[in-house]
């Protein structure tokens, strides 16, 4: 899998971009606030259908186009898989609604054809390196769950069909449960929807076990390597569910018949809460150095390595689990790295099948690593290449110097 071309219309800070990628290795590089992280977003976002930073949809249009009757973003992405080409296309526009209020929906097309967001899924499978990945370690359950549901989704569709309408079905027993702790009524009408959020349940469970007990052998192996064998990662999943033979072999059927038991048997406690205490919806990650739990306990450098070989497991993880290698999308990671690591990280990306990835500053690659790649830079939504930067900047700083000469002129005759 190779994303050969990528086209942005008013997305973000970019009004157009017509981009190619004839080599494996990208830079992009720039100051910050200059459009280098929009580029990835973009990427993120038709790997996904998902943005990782925007609140709405509508914050993913670019500002210039606010002026327009029906303002809207367009991504375009062709790959190619497995010897065939494959065309992308996402666009956010707005659907007039009857209050007059406008709502931003995205429409999904892969070949031309209308596509629901879970066929997107797969079809370019990415995984993305953030300065805030560090968060991935320190920060929430929440985040943790996200990180797997999002990964697991790009392998198996069927996972984010079930992760779909267990969150449907929570919602549903979630209101059952207030109704019954206001009004009160008959415990039983619980029995449906524990069945159905079991169900799916079990299913999200033995794919998460599953996929955990292979990351974390991965990332193990990644903070040795990354730390020259001075940490020993360990990496469990916990489970709401009681853990006694609960293994990464176990079948879904299985757990899902763990799950309705421990439902059925806590069904006053939860009622009391107004809320479902028990499921996958309520699990982590957890991860730990000599027995200490690196959330509470580890240093932000321990915790920026451990996120960092998380993310080299997931990317092994996905080649396993698909035959294809993902692309990686890497936002100024080299910056938060010290000399041995950057080392590390460059000598890995050289071989990487393909890697786009941001800097503000070059320096931060060995030459031979910039001399493989494709460089570009970055200003204020434009993409300038390597090779003609240096006359760019002359003309800009002559263009500077014009402006800065007829100004004061102007204010000689003034």
């Amino acid at each position: 899998m190779y994303l050969k071309h990528l086209v942005l219309v008013n997305f973000r800070n970019y009004r157009h971009l017509d981009l190619a990628f004839p080599c494996p290795l990208t830079i992009l590089q720039g100051p910050n606030a200059q459009g280098k992280t929009n580029l990835l977003e973009a990427v993120y976002l038709l790997a996904t259908s998902k943005s990782p930073h925007a609140q709405t949809d509508q914050q993913l249009i670019a500002w210039s186009a606010g002026s327009e009757p029906l303002p809207f973003a367009r991504l375009m992405a062709e790959i190619e898989k497995r010897g065939e080409s494959r065309r992308l296309e996402l666009i956010i526009a707005p659907t007039q609604q009857t209050n007059g209020q406008m709502v931003f929906r995205k429409q999904i097309r892969i070949d031309g054809v209308p596509k629901r967001a879970l066929d997107l899924l797969g079809e370019l499978k990415v995984v993305m390196f953030w300065p805030e990945d560090i968060e991935l370690i320190a920060g929430s359950p929440a985040g943790r769950r996200r990180y797997l549901d999002v990964m697991l989704c790009q392998v198996d569709r069927s996972y984010c069909s079930h992760l779909m309408q267990y969150n449907q079905v929570l919602e549903r027993r979630n209101r059952l449960l207030r109704i019954l702790r206001e009004a009160g009524g008959d415990l039983e009408q619980l029995a449906f929807w524990d069945a159905k959020l079991a169900e799916h349940g079990g299913a999200l469970l033995a794919r998460r076990l599953s996929a955990a007990a292979q990351l974390a052998i991965l990332a193990a192996e990644f903070q040795s390597q990354l730390t020259a064998g001075g940490e020993a990662l360990e990496m469990r999943y916990r489970s709401t569910l009681s853990d006694g033979g609960m293994e990464a072999s176990s079948a879904p059927a299985e757990l899902a018949e763990q799950m309705l038991a421990e439902l059925t048997a806590g069904r006053r406690r939860e009622i009391a809460a107004g809320q479902t205490l028990i499921g996958p919806h309520r699990d982590d990650l957890i991860f730990t150095i000599d027995g200490y739990d690196l959330r509470t306990f580890g240093s932000r450098g321990q915790q920026r390595t451990t996120a960092l070989a998380l993310k080299l497991a997931e990317a092994e993880f996905i080649r396993r689990e698909t035959g294809e290698t993902p692309l990686l999308l890497l936002d100024d990671l080299m910056s938060e790295l010290d000399e041995p690591r950057r080392r590390y990280m460059a000598e890995l990306l050289a071989g990487a099948h393909q890697a786009i990835i941001t800097t503000t500053d070059l320096r931060d690659f060995p030459e031979a690593f910039l001399q493989r790649a494709e460089v570009w830079h970055v200003r204020q939504g434009n993409l300038i290449p390597h090779a003609q930067w240096n006359d760019h900047e002359r003309n800009s700083s002559q263009e500077h110097h014009e402006e800065a000469g007829d100004a004061d002129q102007s204010a000689g005759q003034a």
